[in-house]
């Protein structure tokens, strides 16, 4: 796959999932968002993370899912993602140790 078309592919989905949360098509201009998102790109360092981040804000309250909003906070959005997906490791690591121990008394 193309680098140059990856901001675009990443529109189409965050496109389709929004459609699929507000049964509505988002009105944006894929050519000016083009560049944004590739700035998401570069800064996360890999698609397949930036997708996992886009995927993961529409798993959020965040009222309307606004572009500008995943923009502005994307570095937050994916470490709040990496602290969820540590919790829930952890905590998994915690409920095995616990049923070895309750196993064992």
């Amino acid at each position: 796959m193309a680098a140059n078309k990856e901001p675009y592919i990443l529109l189409t989905i965050y496109m389709a999932l929004y459609e699929q949360r507000y049964g509505k098509k988002p009105r944006i201009n894929k050519y000016k968002e083009k560049w944004a998102m590739q700035d998401v790109l570069d800064s996360l360092g890999s698609f397949d993370q930036a997708k996992d981040v886009l995927s993961y804000y529409f798993r959020t309250g965040k009222n309307g899912h606004p572009l500008n909003f995943f923009y502005n906070n994307f570095d937050r959005l994916e470490d709040m993602m990496i602290q969820i997906n540590k919790d829930v490791a952890n905590r998994a690591r915690l409920l095995e140790q616990t049923k070895r121990l309750v196993e064992e008394e």
